[in-house]
């Protein structure tokens, strides 16, 4: 996301060096699970059914679990006969359904942890930190839960942070909307897409945003920021965002989102999750590590670096890019790892800010933007490619998918590459030619079929029109031209719902109620594999996780209902048992009782960013290669 490098960063500076964030107590299970996996002792699961993903073996009814491997999959005679006569039967799983263990390709958890804690008024449903957020879909609905919401926010002095205005749904926003609203209240409003903000005069001038500092940004940021309007966008927003960044949460509210998160993604049945496209901080990743890398995080957590980032600090230099990537490698810990040969790349705009960059432009005449302009982005690429990388890249646009397709199609010509797993990321908007061709150079595709849900039907009446919009998101020439392919939400773009994602690329309900595109739906089978096998394919850790198969990891999720046995519109409704990471088993209701409990505040922990000023120097820093890099 383009805000995230820069949010991400600050953010890093709220934690000083040695820092660290209360972790979670191990429990009884988890002792009783490690004892296991050391003694080398063997547990027969018997279920309902067992759903392995495994295309040799679609269904079994037991596995044999030993080490946090499963060492036998099939009959319970089977997996008896091969665990031996000391193995212990366990029927936790009886009458329930039970899958391999969901793999979240693409998570932003620091932007989760942020938007989360944001008075939330959003176009859909949200579960946030301060309680359940209903969806409001129009303009009229939107203003009143604004103004109640500004009602309630009694202190003059600290920034009043919203999340979820999108201007297609909610109508336009500018700063003196905002002043008229709030005269006395710094406000922020942090749109949908999180690739905008709009800011008010009261929080202009608490962040020291003026005419100087954006006459002193790069060509491209200066046309992607208004100071007029408030209003700072893409480019423009990320060289402001270091200014804003520090108003939009706390320290120790950032320790409860980083903690919500963990406890979002398990009771929605996710066992590896991913964050493509990560920071450039190591403070920032030591509060990461400190949220997620104790042995009781009931998931397993890996990074890929962000390669625009690399680039800022010395553009144009292929040496230095490779040196900076490699050097954030190492930097994980625990349940927490970077994807050694990884990165990161963006092309166009954001998809909910319709700033992609469109074939045929936009029919009420605005134009997309560029998070990172060709020229730039092809260097990168290239240089990645040589390097022999596996590169990720945002975008959005059947345009901008030019570009990639341009950058691609040069650098095969120039150096061939087999099992290059090339990832098309989110693939908003694409012709079927384009597909095809993608198909043929070997690259591969992560979509976000929630897109259909929350915008074709409104887009087809703004800004993109009825037929662009019912092949939002078209799988179905993914699937002709046998492209593999994978789901994720990119939380917050999404709910990290697995389950959802599944229901979703199925039936390809707008929330309008109405089918876009029918001929994009793809299968269960089909949509069960993008969250599983397809999904670790996508991050090559299909040899690890993904299926339940002998010799991988022992995780699974466990489902109360079969997927194959409901209604197509009610897969997303199938309640969640838990999950068994590595052999250990992690029932959500317990995790969300102890989620629940009163909690210490981590030592140490700084009460707000003011408290932290020490830092403002590194992030002028920032801000001064964000500008240089968007000149460019």
């Amino acid at each position: 996301m383009i805000n995230r490098l820069s949010a991400i960063f600050v953010l890093a500076c709220m934690l000083a060096p040695g820092q660290v964030v209360a972790q979670q107590t191990p429990t009884l299970q988890d002792f009783a699970g490690r004892l296991a996996a050391r003694e080398g002792l063997t547990t027969i699961y018997v279920a309902r059914t067992f759903l392995t993903m495994d295309p040799n073996k679609p269904r079994a009814e037991a596995i044999a679990v030993r080490g946090g491997e499963f060492v036998a999959v099939g009959t319970r005679a089977e997996c008896e006969a091969a665990a031996g006569k000391d193995a212990k039967v366990d029927s936790t799983f009886e009458g329930k359904v039970v899958i391999a263990g969901f793999v979240e390709q693409h998570v932003h958890p620091v932007l989760a942890a942020l938007t989360m804690n944001t008075k939330v008024i959003s176009i859909e449903d949200w579960d946030a930190i301060d309680g359940f957020s209903p969806a409001v879909r129009e303009e009229a609905g939107y203003r009143e839960r604004l103004r109640e919401a500004l009602a309630g926010h009694k202190d003059n002095k600290t920034p009043f942070v919203t999340w979820g205005y999108h201007h297609y749904f909610h109508g336009a926003m500018s700063r003196e909307t905002l002043n008229r609203m709030a005269p006395d209240v710094p406000v922020i409003v942090w749109h949908r897409s999180a690739h905008e903000v709009f800011l008010n005069d009261a929080a202009l001038k608490l962040t020291g945003i003026d005419e100087a500092l954006i006459k002193g940004l790069g060509e491209s940021a200066r046309a992607q920021a208004s100071l007029p309007e408030g209003h700072f966008y893409e480019q423009g927003m990320l060289a402001i965002h270091p200014r804003v960044a520090p108003y939009m949460a706390s320290a120790e509210q950032f320790r409860e989102g980083l903690e919500f998160s963990k406890t979002y993604y398990h009771r929605n049945g996710i066992t590896l999750a991913c964050e493509p496209g990560g920071f450039v901080s190591k403070p920032m990743q030591d509060a990461i590590n400190a949220a997620y890398s104790d042995d009781a995080t009931p998931f397993n957590h890996y990074f890929i670096g962000d390669g625009k980032s690399f680039f800022a600090i010395k553009p144009n230099d292929a040496a230095s890019l490779l040196a900076e990537t490699r050097k954030v490698e190492g930097w994980g810990k625990g349940r927490t790892a970077y994807l050694a040969n990884q990165v990161k790349l963006f092309t166009d705009g954001a998809i909910y800010s319709q700033l992609m960059q469109m074939k045929g432009g936009y029919t009420d005449g605005h134009h997309g933007a560029w998070i990172v302009d060709p020229p730039s982005f092809d260097f990168m690429f290239q240089t990645y490619w040589d390097a022999g990388y596996q590169i990720h890249i945002h975008n959005n646009g059947d345009a901008g998918l030019d570009v990639v397709l341009s950058s691609i199609e040069e650098a095969m010509r120039r150096k061939p590459r087999k099992d290059h797993r090339t990832v098309l990321v989110h693939f908003g908007f694409a012709q079927p030619e384009q597909v095809r061709r993608w198909g043929e150079l070997g690259g591969i595709v992560s979509s976000n079929p929630y897109y259909v849900t929350a915008l074709a039907g409104r887009y087809a009446k703004l800004g993109i029109g009825p037929e662009r919009s019912r092949n939002m998101v078209p799988m179905g020439d993914v699937v002709e031209n046998g492209v593999s392919f994978s789901f994720h939400s990119d939380m917050p773009m999404a709910p990290a719902k697995p389950l959802q994602l599944v229901w979703a690329a199925v039936n390809r309900l707008t929330a309008e109620g109405e089918v876009a595109g029918p001929e994009h739906r793809v299968t269960l089978d089909q949509a069960l594999k993008a969250v599983t096998l397809d999904a670790a394919y996508s991050v090559r850790m299909e040899g690890r996780v993904g299926s339940i198969t002998v010799g991988k990891d022992a995780n699974l999720t466990v489902l109360e209902q079969d997927p194959y046995e409901v209604h197509p519109a009610k897969i997303k409704d199938i309640p969640v048992w838990g999950t068994m990471l590595e052999g250990r088993l992690q029932p959500v209701a317990a995790a969300t009782r102890a989620a629940a409990a009163p909690r210490g505040r981590g030592p140490g922990l700084a009460d707000t960013v003011s408290d932290l000023r020490v830092e403002h120097a590194a992030i002028e820093q920032l801000a001064r290669l964000i500008g240089y890099t968007c000149s460019d």
